[in-house]
C-alpha cells in the first residue's frame, strides 16, 4: 500500500512559479510510475506530467510543456512539478498520483493517489 501526500500549493500571480511535491507516507515510489494531474470542478481529471520510475522518461500535457518540470528523488520517496509562467488556466487541484508499471497520460491507470493540493493562479 501507498499512501501519497501533495505539497507546495497556494496563491501566486500570474507569470510566478510554485514547486509541488508529493511524497510517500508509507511504502515506496522507487518502483513506480508516477504521475500528476489537475482538475477543476465539472471538468475531468486533466494530465499534467508523468515519470518512470528511473526519472529518465517523462510526458508532459499540452498545455504545461515548456512550463512545467517534473522529476523524483527516490532516495527520498518523492517526486516534484516544478511549475513556471503559471497563468490564471492553471489554477485547479493539483494530484500526484502512482501505479505498479510505467507512468500513463490515463487517471484511470492508477491505483494510488493523494488528497490533492489547490493551486489558484491570479490574473
Amino acid at each position: 500500500q501507498v499512501q501519497l501526500v501533495e505539497s507546495g500549493g497556494g496563491l501566486v500571480q500570474a507569470g510566478g512559479s510554485l514547486r509541488l511535491s508529493c511524497a510517500a507516507s508509507e511504502g515506496t515510489l522507487s518502483l513506480l510510475g508516477m504521475g500528476w494531474f489537475r482538475q477543476v470542478p465539472g471538468n475531468d481529471r486533466e494530465f499534467v506530467a508523468g515519470i518512470d520510475w528511473s526519472g529518465i522518461s517523462t510526458e508532459y500535457g499540452a498545455s504545461v510543456k515548456g512550463r512545467f518540470t517534473v522529476s523524483r528523488d527516490n532516495a527520498r520517496k518523492a517526486i516534484h512539478l516544478q511549475m513556471n509562467s503559471l497563468q490564471p488556466e492553471d489554477t485547479a487541484v493539483y494530484y500526484c498520483s502512482a501505479r505498479a508499471t510505467t507512468y500513463s497520460t490515463r487517471p484511470g491507470d492508477y491505483v494510488f493517489w493523494g488528497q490533492g493540493t489547490q493551486v489558484t493562479v491570479s490574473s
